[in-house]
């Protein structure tokens, strides 16, 4: 392939890139979601600016240089990036797909999409910090040039941290447990890094020389990037080749499941039997396997730090935060899409007189039950003595007689159907709506408990929410009626969006 043919196929596919969403059957839908996306994307960046330029006057007068500081805590900078990639960044081989059409070689197209993933903008967000950090500490000691140096530095170390990512997103993407070995590796480099011997700190001393050798231009500290990130190029491309014939075929491990008939729903009639589904589809669905999976992560994670360690004790929103989100986060992943995924099949459900208030119903019965998940999780917590049992009751039944009530109203006005054995990043579909009321299922109910502790106490706040959520709780026939109602009076505009994004 001539280098002339080579860039115009470049060009081609980075302008197909720029204009995919737009090729969307729901760009109209999308839209909004997206300039709802670039303002929160703008706030962050506004934020890290700020932080950026006071972060210098924090550090300074300490020990060491306050770029010292900043340069220590890569692992830290790191681990925060490679997490919310699994929000931001696919895998090449789901957007070659549509290539291998046409008459050009895999290999020039893997590079192609590789090359692309380095020079990804999203590389450059942490900028907005490094930036006005670096102006105010770099060149009083390096001059201009070390300032570059350390902005250079830092940006390829996130370059580094894509294709780090791209290698364990790929092994998650064939078994979802893949995603606590990076975990555990960055747990592990902070703790016998950093924290193991506060005399031999030998990552945060490490990270400090090495950006300080990208600060003085030193040849050896762009070696070392080089002999890291090459390698792992090669792993990507090579796994990523492998990866492309399993996602153009649809190659799909049918694992085989033990039926279990649970027939002690039976007596539950029709609800019984949507109970069932809902624990099947649970179990058996991609997308809806890996939103319970990840929540209980989150829950876990979340309340092992609360218990085990004093790094929230002084800081009383975060143990409201951490007690509310523990029982809703469940909630709000899988409800936000609610009938999304029976979108699929909603033309049966049309056929028989109230099938879709017993389907909402089973929902809300199913989304009780797990709640047992959050509420063992809270016995941590408890059993160290940083809340109370009678708080961590007000929490699960607020989040029954308050959140649910809440996020069922998208029942109403969800229209967009969820492929239930695709990606996570592949069903992000989510419009402006579903956004503001996942938020608010999550903030407002933090908000109320915070307003209460701050107000009189903790167990004031526990009985206030327990009292609200047990009048939610108990005349949930009502409000499920209404929202059934309300989605009848729409069904047929519902049905049309479920059909068009199938």
């Amino acid at each position: 392939m001539t280098f002339s043919r080579a860039w115009l196929i470049y060009r081609s596919i980075s302008q197909n890139q720029r204009l995919r969403t737009r090729r969307h059957p729901m760009f109209e839908k999308k839209l909004a979601m997206k300039i709802l996306s670039y303002i929160f994307v703008a706030f962050w960046a506004v934020y890290l600016v700020m932080l950026g330029f006071t972060a210098y006057s924090y550090f300074e007068g300490s020990a060491l240089e306050a770029f010292d500081w900043i340069d220590g805590g890569m692992i830290w900078f790191l681990t925060v990036d490679f997490l919310s990639r699994f929000s931001m960044q696919e895998t090449p081989a789901q957007d070659i797909k549509q290539y291998k059409l046409h008459n050009i070689p895999t290999g020039f197209l893997l590079h192609t999409f590789l090359f692309r993933m380095g020079l990804h903008p999203y590389n450059l967000f942490w900028a907005f910090f490094f930036v006005p950090f670096g102006i105010r500490a770099i060149p009083q000691f390096y001059g201009i040039m070390g300032f570059f140096g350390f902005i250079i530095g830092w940006w390829l170390m996130y370059v580094l941290n894509s294709y780090w990512y791209l290698f364990w997103r790929t092994m998650l993407n064939r078994n979802f447990f893949y995603v606590i070995v990076p975990l555990l590796t960055y747990a592990a480099l902070a703790y016998f890094g950093i924290f193991f011997d506060p005399d031999n700190q030998w990552l945060f001393e490490g990270t400090i020389r090495l950006m300080r050798g990208f600060c003085q231009w030193n040849p050896l500290c762009w070696l070392v990037f080089v002999v890291v990130v090459v390698p792992l190029y090669m792993v990507n491309f090579r796994l990523q080749k492998a990866a492309i014939y399993v996602e153009i075929a649809k190659t799909e491990v049918v694992k085989q499941f033990k039926t279990h008939n649970m027939t002690f729903l039976d007596g539950l009639g029709v609800i019984g039997e949507y109970l069932k589904l809902e624990v099947k589809s649970t179990v058996r669905n991609l997308v809806v396997r890996k939103q319970f999976i990840t929540g209980a992560l989150c829950m876990l994670m979340l309340c092992s730090l609360f218990s085990f360690s004093n790094i929230y004790d002084e800081l009383p929103f975060m143990r409201v935060f951490i007690c509310v989100y523990c029982f809703t986060c469940l909630g709000v992943m899988t409800l936000t899409t609610i009938m999304c995924a029976e979108g699929n099949y909603i033309d049966g459900l049309m056929v028989r007189r109230e099938t879709v208030l017993s389907l909402l119903k089973a929902k809300y019965y199913f989304q009780c039950m797990i709640l047992i998940v959050p509420l063992l999780f809270s016995l941590m917590p408890i059993i160290e003595g940083k809340i109370t049992w009678l708080t961590a009751l007000g929490c699960l039944l607020f989040t029954t007689g308050a959140v649910f009530p809440f996020i069922f109203q998208l029942a109403v006005y969800n229209d967009i159907t969820i492929h239930l054995n695709e990606k996570l990043t592949k069903t992000g579909r989510d419009t402006k709506v579903q956004m503001l009321m996942a938020g608010g299922a999550l903030f407002l109910p933090m908000l109320v408990m915070y307003t209460l502790v701050e107000c009189f106490n903790d167990d004031v706040a526990a009985i206030s929410m327990i009292s609200i959520g047990l009048i939610g709780t108990v005349l949930h026939p009502l409000w499920l009626r209404n929202i059934y109602e309300r989605f009848m009076k729409r069904r047929y505009e519902n049905m049309d969006g479920f059909r068009n994004s199938r």
